[in-house]
């Protein structure tokens, strides 16, 4: 079934291949730059972009700089329809989950230790709260805690020391 490359399934499969071969490698720049180097985002968006290709081939230009162009300006598309769309939702707050206390313990020191932590994590900031929860309660590392903020990991852990120093300083208040 091997045919010219006029519209045949082998001749769209040459063609994208060399596509593919041809522009991945600056997409996938283009990409790096506009996610801050996100590399498994820029990744995923530049796969995309080839599926993009691959289902509308015949809009992809012959022309070598025609098509990268193309393939730029779907690639820069999809990185701001990833922004508006984290835009539009709303912020996931996580809340503090208390139920770790032990709840057989009824003696006055666990019940003084539990009010005097829920006083201190109550005087944080939402931020610091969310940010000690997802580090120590959920239990993510401050790697994935960056990845999901979108922040540098000495962003998070900063971040991080702050908010304890700031728990430290409530609980010795309380």
């Amino acid at each position: 079934m091997l045919r010219a490359p006029d519209g045949s399934p082998a001749g769209r499969a040459e063609r994208m291949t060399a596509l593919h071969a041809d522009h991945a490698r600056a997409v996938l720049r283009l990409l790096l730059v506009l996610t801050r180097e996100q590399r498994q985002t820029a990744e995923d968006l530049l796969q995309e972009t080839m599926l993009r290709a691959w289902r509308h081939l015949d809009s992809v230009p012959a022309e070598p700089d025609a098509a990268r162009r193309w393939l730029y300006t779907v690639a820069r598309r999809l990185v701001i329809d990833g922004v508006r769309l984290r835009r539009g939702r709303p912020a996931e707050v996580h809340l503090v989950d208390m139920t770790w206390i032990p709840a057989g313990d009824d003696t006055t020191g666990t019940a003084l230790a539990a009010h005097a932590i829920r006083h201190a994590l109550g005087r944080l900031s939402p931020a610091q709260r969310s940010l000690l929860s997802e580090v120590y309660l959920v239990g993510r590392s401050p790697e994935e805690v960056a990845g999901r903020l979108g922040v540098p990991i000495g962003t998070v852990k900063s971040r991080t020391h702050y908010a304890l120093r700031a728990l430290r300083t409530g609980l010795e208040a309380a």
